[in-house]
Formats: C-alpha cells, sequence, structure tokens
C-alpha cells in the first residue's frame, strides 16, 4: 500500500478540521488516509485495567466519530484507523514515520490571525521527519478557493496559491518539490518569496557603500532566485510559479505573502542531534501567525 496521509484526532474542533483537510489531500495525492488517535499512560502509575479499558473506548468513539463524518463528506477516501499508546507527540512523530505527510489541528486566536499551536503539535512538528501540515479550527474546503464572481465562498472555483517560503542562500530540494507538487495538484500558482536585509552601514568597509544600492541589491536576488527555481520550472511545465524579493525580515515578508494563500509551504533543518528539537526563527514565527494551513518540510 502507499504512504498514507496520516492525521491525528482527539475530538476537537481544529482535529476533526484537520481530519477533512488531510481527506482532501489524500484524494488529491491519491493516498489512503489513516486516522491516528494516540492515547497516554504514565509508566510510574503502573498499569490499571479498568483505566485502559476506558481509554480505549473512548479512543474508538473518537475515531468512529470522525471516521463517520468523513464518509459523509469524502466517501471515495479510503479510511483506515489506528490507536497508538504512549505519550502523544511521540507516537504521532513515530506514525509521520510512515506516512506521506502528518496532518494536526491547532486552535484559531480567536479575533486574530494565526494559530494557538499547542505542545503536541509543537512537539511533532519539532521532531518529524516527514512534512507536518498545521489546519486551524474551522478551515473549510471553500477557504482553499478563490471566492465565486458574487463574492461567495465556493468549492467549485480555482485554488489560491500556493506561497513557498525559500532562503536562495541555502534552497532546500525537499521544501521545493512539496510546493511545486502541492501547486500541481491543485492547479495553483506557486509564489516563491524571498527575503532579504540589506547590510547596515557599521558593518561596511571604506568603498563598500557603493556596492549595496537598494534596486541593485534586490535585482541580484531576484537573479538567484529564478536560478533557484529554473529547474523546477523545467521538471512542473504546467505549473505557474512567480516570485517576490522583498526587503523586510523573512517571517513578515512569508506572513505577508500567505494572508491570502491556500497553503504556506516552509522547511525546518533536520537538527544534528535528534535530542534538540527546533524549529527554526521564521517557522516558528509563520506557524504562529497565518491563517492557511502551513507545511512544515524537514530537510537536511
Amino acid at each position: 500500500m502507499r504512504a498514507p496521509v496520516v492525521a491525528g484526532v482527539d475530538g476537537s474542533a481544529e482535529s476533526l478540521s484537520a481530519a477533512a483537510w488531510a481527506a482532501r489531500e489524500a484524494l488529491r495525492r491519491e493516498r489512503p488516509l489513516r486516522l491516528v488517535h494516540a492515547w497516554n499512560w504514565q509508566p510510574r502509575q503502573g498499569r490499571d485495567e479498568a483505566t485502559d479499558t476506558a481509554r480505549r473506548s473512548r479512543a474508538e468513539r473518537v475515531l468512529r466519530e470522525a471516521e463517520e463524518q468523513l464518509h459523509d463528506h469524502y466517501p471515495d477516501v479510503r479510511l483506515f484507523e489506528e490507536q497508538i499508546e504512549g505519550p502523544v507527540a511521540p507516537a504521532l512523530v513515530k506514525a509521520a514515520e510512515r506516512a506521506e505527510l502528518l496532518v494536526l489541528g491547532s486552535r484559531g486566536l480567536s479575533g486574530f490571525t494565526g494559530f494557538l499551536v499547542g505542545s503536541v503539535a509543537l512537539g511533532a512538528v519539532a521532531k518529524a521527519t516527514r512534512p507536518v501540515v498545521l489546519v486551524r479550527a474551522g478551515e473549510e474546503a471553500e477557504d482553499e478557493r478563490f471566492p465565486a464572481d458574487s463574492g461567495q465562498s465556493s468549492a467549485r472555483t480555482g485554488y489560491r496559491d500556493v506561497v513557498l517560503g525559500i532562503d536562495v542562500g541555502d534552497p532546500c530540494e525537499e521544501v521545493i518539490q512539496f510546493a511545486f507538487e502541492a501547486a500541481r495538484l491543485r492547479r495553483a500558482r506557486l509564489r516563491a518569496v524571498h527575503a532579504w536585509n540589506g547590510p547596515s552601514p557599521v558593518g561596511l568597509g571604506a568603498g563598500d557603500i557603493g556596492l549595496v544600492s537598494g534596486p541593485e541589491r534586490a535585482e541580484e536576488w531576484r537573479g538567484f532566485l529564478s536560478a533557484v527555481l529554473q529547474p523546477w520550472r523545467d521538471k512542473y511545465p504546467d505549473v505557474e510559479a512567480v516570485q517576490s524579493v522583498v526587503a523586510d525580515r523573512a517571517s513578515n515578508a512569508v506572513v505577508r505573502a500567505a494572508s491570502s494563500a491556500s497553503l504556506l509551504v516552509v522547511g525546518r533543518r533536520l537538527a544534528e542531534r535528534p535530542t534538540v528539537p527546533r524549529t527554526g526563527p521564521v517557522t516558528h514565527a509563520v506557524i504562529h501567525h497565518v491563517g492557511c494551513p502551513v507545511a512544515v518540510v524537514p530537510h537536511q
């Protein structure tokens, strides 16, 4: 069986939104969908049969309710379910090892754009070796698409842009490929965004000031970005790929670009020491401040 899309469910509204997004992604990728519920027990407290039975019963109920909801809305998805015993974040990370990608829910911030990302989701993002997608509670299929001519939400219009946050100085093939593939599957436009900061005059040597003209530096970065993207444009000729070079902090530029996106794709460098999980400053910032689903793609 092809590697599935895996969605973590716990009965919350955000996990059900994530499961629905995962079902749509599984259909796009022609993959099965595996619903996973992880329940914890404390080894130091010993095992209690009655408590374990109650936890298994709740897990079955959570999975059944999610499965019924998905069957009603996405009857064509191939659906499986699994209970996992152990600490939740490590259990989800382990489940992701056998997955095409892992999808998790995060609570939306009432009145604000962005996520309220819990410790489980952050732990999974920081440690997973496969892509992790975070989806806000309330995310609907229509949110991924442009509004209809009437201005109303629609599930029949084209997809909004897929936005790729990219560092031209350290481009990562896994991240770029994920973004192009996501755009191809949606028949969406890909917007690649690179941010740069001009050097401070304090750090310039004698005669250097003439080399850092803003327009000239921006044009230089545009050339670098175009060169990085060209092999992927050749590989994905059906994907319209546009590029933006912005003089700003990377997190600010990416958050602005993702304000009307269907999906934001960012990278996370795998830690040389697996015991020290990290998300990186840009990824950490954007997952707290954007409104669309965020795909965090690990890379070497």
